[in-house]
């Protein structure tokens, strides 16, 4: 078996059913030699036990998933969030020590949907903002950058008033690059026609904070959520974002994060090699160019 991509992460969820010390092993087994986890795991062993674990994986770390959720109008709910968020900041502060060198403290931000009962885009992505800048001061004190993560926009409603790679940005103007960033997933942002110049954007202001890969296919479930496979099994154009991620200078590393019962229902270590072999075959060929 051809030895993976040295650039390839494995994001937790792709073997969400894997606990934390299963998803380390068949990861760190298969060969690869980094990965993302997410917040839920981590918090069933606890952060200390989390990150010796990690630590004798000797993977590196490339995201924390995920915090935000921060939409709703002042009092105790949004409060109770951005103290959450900080403790998230913690988390991921405290696994990238842990990590391999070239492990990155990289916290992704899911803004959250329209408050209830609200239709106002504008006063939520406004709220975000506000969020953002209280949460700046925590980010850089602990090292970590905070990368926000436009998601498809039938999740606008319920998930996420950031569509678009280029909302991401403008919410992030004026903020410092090594504390706010964004995430670049291509399940969220294949569609958008302004996407590779939004890219370019990215790179020239500092902000890409993760570069994370999974495909499309229709028909779309009953709970499209869970519509995402294995690079290469669907209709993204693999080639042109990942050459316009590239050619930002982004050199670091890619993760894979798939949300589908049928993987999920996979045998993790099977789910990896999967994994592993649609990056080979529909991302790799287009890191030649790197920086």
């Amino acid at each position: 078996m051809t030895a993976p991509d040295p650039r390839l992460s494995i994001n937790q969820a792709t073997i969400k059913h894997a606990d934390l010390a299963t998803a380390l092993a068949v990861t760190a087994e298969a060969g690869i030699e980094a990965i993302g986890l997410w917040r839920e795991p981590v918090q069933e062993v606890g952060l200390a036990t989390a990150a010796r674990l990690l630590a004798a994986s000797g993977l590196r770390f490339t995201t924390h998933c995920r915090a935000g959720f921060f939409t709703m109008p002042e009092g105790p709910a949004r409060r109770a969030a951005i103290d959450d968020n900080r403790r998230a900041i913690e988390e991921a502060a405290t696994l990238a020590a842990a990590g391999a060198p070239g492990s990155t403290a990289v916290l992704v931000l899911v803004a959250g949907g329209l408050p209830d009962g609200s239709r106002d885009l504008v006063a939520a992505r406004g709220r975000v903002r506000d969020a953002l800048e209280e949460l700046v001061p925590d980010a850089e004190a602990a090292g970590v950058t905070l990368a926000i993560e436009p998601l498809h926009p039938m999740f606008a409603s319920d998930r996420c008033v950031v569509s678009t790679l280029g909302q991401a940005l403008d919410l992030a103007a004026g903020l410092p690059a090594h504390a706010v960033g964004a995430a670049v997933d291509t399940f969220h942002i294949w569609w958008d026609p302004d996407v590779l110049s939004a890219i370019d954007r990215a790179g020239r202001e500092g902000r890409i904070a993760t570069y994370q890969v999974c495909d499309w296919k229709t028909p779309l479930p009953a709970d499209v959520l869970l519509s995402r496979h294995y690079p290469g099994d669907g209709i993204i154009d693999f080639a042109s974002l990942t050459r316009a991620v590239v050619a930002t200078g982004y050199d670091r590393d890619i993760e894979v994060e798939i949300f589908n019962e049928d993987i999920w229902a996979t045998d993790p270590a099977e789910a990896v090699r999967r994994t592993a072999e649609g990056f080979a075959a529909a991302v790799s060929p287009h890191l030649e160019s790197r920086a």
